[in-house]
């Protein structure tokens, strides 16, 4: 039942509705100062953090302050970063829908050579130079590229400056599906 419908048929009026916090903003036209960051420690020198979900394209884009990255080009495609070890307990998570918590975004460039991480206080930027990689079909139309893929990394803000310079692995297993689609599984692993 909408709620409308339940208004009506319950014959509430909608000023019963609100609740007096907020009748109470309403009238004094007081608002609440916004949260303050939650500041996170640095991360171990070598951390590990999870790819995982299905690739979308980027619809929100912003500056992550990283040199050469536009991620408003059309050429990124993104998925979630969910921790594993080394990076502070405190780190904000955003559950998925599924119950998971993820602490960032991964973009990347299919037909490219940059990989972005959006993480809790900073980013990283890196470039493919490597990979080992095995392809399976996965016997519906689709593919599974299973290996390891080398990043240099080459630029980093926030509390990942000490990164640059440093080396990412990936232990990957990418799902491209039949119908084009591509779902990543993907642990990397990260360090000065």
């Amino acid at each position: 039942m909408k709620r409308r419908d339940f208004v009506k048929t319950a014959g509430i009026g909608s000023a019963a509705l609100m609740s007096f916090p907020s009748v109470a903003h309403a009238v004094t036209g007081r608002m609440l100062p916004p949260a303050a960051p939650k500041k996170i420690g640095p991360p171990a020198e070598t951390f590990m953090i999870l790819l995982q979900g299905t690739y979308e394209s980027v619809e929100r884009c912003g500056d992550l302050g990283l040199s050469g990255v536009d991620l408003c080009d059309g050429s990124f495609s993104t998925t979630l970063i969910y921790p594993v070890s080394g990076l502070d307990a405190k780190v904000k998570k955003q559950d998925n829908g599924n119950g998971d918590k993820a602490i960032g975004k991964f973009y990347v460039q299919f037909a490219g050579m940059l990989a972005v991480y959006d993480l809790p206080s900073g980013a990283l930027k890196m470039e493919f130079t490597g990979s080992n990689i095995a392809t399976v079909p996965d016997g519906r139309g689709g593919t599974f590229f299973v290996g390891t893929f080398e990043l240099a990394i080459t630029d980093a803000t926030g509390i990942y400056q000490s990164f640059a310079g440093g080396h990412n692995t990936m232990v990957d297993t990418l799902h491209q599906l039949a119908d084009g689609n591509f779902v990543e599984h993907c642990y990397c692993i990260i360090s000065h």
